[in-house]
């Protein structure tokens, strides 16, 4: 689910002016939106696009051009890369309406565009988080990032050199140092957050599957510790890696881990340690698909693993792993490194061009105070872009910190090409398909939702996709997306709502105006957000949000969505009702005259979630309407998911469009037959 440098004094008053061709926040755009309306920036109107595959390259050579890409495509776009072999950037690309020419070869490029680059900034391989300072450097001194071979292979010249300047070791240190010397130059209007590096599987890995939970668990009834015999890993390599995946993709519950001890056959212990201590992290060989709980456990869920490396003492014959292991695990063991680390070029076009400061700082500990220090020298409404360490807890924890700054996220790490997307004219309508009719009966009454919208990756990538599916328009369903679109990717948003059918409803992803939990934005500020999220709402033709708030004090569930908040939305927003994230279903209220309904969001495919809705309602005597705000896993599911699970319902179950749904249950609420929990 799971996201953020460096104006030079030369040229630093028209770059912060905007520069040409740039339209930042506050500057009216072709279609008139202004500084009221405009959140992200523009560069232009694209109108001759040189194009070349890129999905083949290094990550090296891929962050020099997209860092190239920003500092050509800020006077005005002309280069547009694809960075994925299966065309997903292709689909986009003849609605730019711009001419195209393609290059076989994509580091030509650097050669032909090299005159409008001051020279290269180069960041130091030994110390990941100077990819982020050279990106800011490279923003601000027009230039491009780049190693030291690269930058004497393509001709160019030394603006910065950061070898030697950080210690791999203090990334507070990196970090603070770029707040104090690069941050007062830079754009106040953005903020990015993006990983210095990324994980790259290397292929031909052979794994051997050491065990697998092949019944869904979830509640940790399967812990014990399990011991797994390593002995066929001794045979050569660099060492033995231990992978922990989730045995089922689909529901969120994947291996967890609490300890692990290895000890070779004479009984020296080659490793012993707990998740998220200082003794694991020597063994710890790619943690990215990770999280430690609060338990002190690792886990890993949906499409995520996390790998241990050990080295076993010379002329050992016998390894044995001992495992505190539970929930739906699946463990395999190799000799050959199965990841590479590469520079992480995805976002960083749009980063140099709109010349924001780039950081990568977990929400905890001494990091997450130095980003509660970055989050409170921006004005409240500022947007981060990218986002968050650490997977979930990374994303819980630091869209809370955001958000009691002020600051609202948009998930944007993989969007591809922003510095193009964003100057795409289009004429967004502001008006739905006519609904179908229904009306209010003892019946329960469904909504499907399918979420991640407020991720505009998603929106470019995996909502095209399943968009695409052929069944999408047979079953009613509520499409989350970003309204900001509308700033950064006009044509996108104008596709979705020109090609949609009666039964597809585009909604506000969380919670508005970019990812927040506005239960936690500061009480002088929340207004702001929320009159900004109306003016979008308004300009896109919304009027419906799925919305997240804080976790409760236990961390294993939501606050509700209380009359502070409900009365800020009433006030400066049009929104008929709130979906809010809760999993549950059990939460429905009507704070401040809003309606407002908890999702349920079980597991599984269409059957398990078929199964779990019949137990949902089981209390129900069908003396009045019943109302279910029905979550769909956009990751896993598609519009045949859908009506597959549509298909296998009958009564007492009707599934209506999200703005009949709202309708429907505000007259019930209204008419004062139901409970605290919607029931009769």
């Amino acid at each position: 689910m799971v996201s953020r440098r460096t104006l030079l004094q030369a040229g630093g008053a028209a770059l912060a002016a905007g520069g040409p061709g740039v339209l930042l926040p506050g500057r009216a755009d072709a279609a008139g939106h202004g500084a009221a309306s405009r959140q992200l920036p523009s560069f232009g109107r694209p109108t001759r696009l040189d194009v070349a595959d890129v999905s083949s390259l290094h990550g090296d050579d891929q962050l020099l051009l997209t860092t190239l890409q920003g500092v050509v495509n800020r006077r005005r776009p002309r280069l547009y890369f694809t960075f994925d072999p299966s065309g997903a950037d292709l689909r986009w690309l003849p609605g730019t309406g711009a001419s195209v020419t393609l290059h076989d070869h994509a580091l030509d490029l650097v050669g032909r565009y090299r005159g409008e680059t001051r020279g290269a900034v180069l960041h130091d391989p030994a110390v990941p988080d100077s990819v982020n300072v050279a990106t800011t450097l490279a923003g601000l001194e027009n230039a491009v990032v780049a190693t030291a071979a690269q930058a004497r292979e393509h001709r160019l010249r030394t603006v910065v050199d950061l070898r030697g300047r950080f210690d791999a070791g203090d990334v507070v240190a990196t970090y603070r140092w770029q707040l104090d010397h690069l941050f007062p130059r830079c754009a106040r209007t953005l903020l990015a957050g993006l990983p210095p590096t990324r994980t790259v599987g290397v292929e031909g890995v052979r794994w051997r599957e050491v065990a697998r939970e092949a019944v869904r668990v979830r509640d940790a009834s399967n812990r014990r510790v399990r011991t797994f015999d390593l002995g066929a890993e001794l045979s050569g390599g660099d060492g033995v890696y231990l992978r922990f995946q989730d045995s089922f993709g689909d529901d969120g519950w994947g291996a967890s881990v609490g300890s692990v001890r290895v000890t070779a056959d004479d009984g020296r212990v080659v490793a012993a340690f707990a998740p998220g201590t200082a003794a694991e992290a020597p063994y710890l060989f790619d943690g990215s698909g990770s999280s430690v709980g609060a338990a002190g456990n690792r886990f890993c869920d949906g499409g995520g693993s996390f790998v241990y490396r050990f080295t076993p003492p010379a002329g050992t014959r016998g390894l044995t792993a001992e495992v505190d292991l539970w929930n739906q695990f699946l463990v395999s063991a190799t000799t050959t490194a199965p990841t590479r680390s590469e520079p992480f070029p995805y976002f960083r076009d749009y980063a140099v061009a709109s010349r924001a400061m780039v950081l990568w700082l977990p929400p905890s500990g001494g990091t997450g105070l130095l980003l509660d220090e970055v989050f409170g020298r921006v004005e409240p409404t500022t947007p981060y872009a990218g986002w968050f360490s650490d997977d979930v807890a990374g994303e819980w924890g630091g869209v809370d910190r955001a958000s009691r700054h002020g600051v609202h996220v948009v998930p944007a790490d993989f969007y591809m090409n922003g510095t193009v997307h964003a100057g795409v004219p289009a004429k967004i309508p502001r008006t739905v398909p006519p609904r179908p009719k229904a009306a209010l009966r003892n019946r329960v009454h469904l909504t499907f939702t399918v979420g991640e919208g407020d991720n505009i990756q998603y929106c470019q990538r995996r909502m095209r996709t399943i968009w695409d599916d052929p069944e999408r328009g047979r079953v009613p369903v509520n499409w989350t997306v970003s309204p900001l679109l509308a700033d950064i990717g006009p044509a996108l948003l104008a596709y979705y709502r020109n090609t949609a059918t009666e039964n597809d409803l585009l909604i506000a992803g969380p919670s508005g105006a970019g990812y927040t939990y506005p239960g936690s934005w500061p009480r002088e500020a929340l207004d702001a957000y929320t009159a900004l999220t109306g003016r979008y709402l308004r300009r896109t033709g919304m009027d419906l949000v799925y919305a997240y708030n804080p976790r409760n004090a236990t961390g294993d569930g939501w606050v509700p969505i209380d009359e502070r908040v409900a009365r800020s939305y009433r006030k400066n927003t049009p929104v008929r009702g709130i979906i809010q994230s809760w999993e549950t279903g059990d939460l429905q209220a009507r704070p401040a005259g809003i309606p407002v309904i908890g999702n349920f969001f079980p597991p599984g495919k269409a059957a398990g979630y078929r199964d779990a809705l019949l137990r949902h309602i089981e209390g129900w005597d069908g003396a009045a309407p019943l109302f279910v705000a029905c979550a769909i896993n956009a990751w896993s599911w598609t519009p045949t998911d859908i009506a597959e699970l549509h298909d296998s319902l009958g009564e007492p179950f009707e599934v209506v469009r999200g703005d009949t749904f709202f309708d429907l249950y505000d007259a019930h609420l209204r008419s004062g037959r139901a409970g605290t929990d919607g029931r009769t």
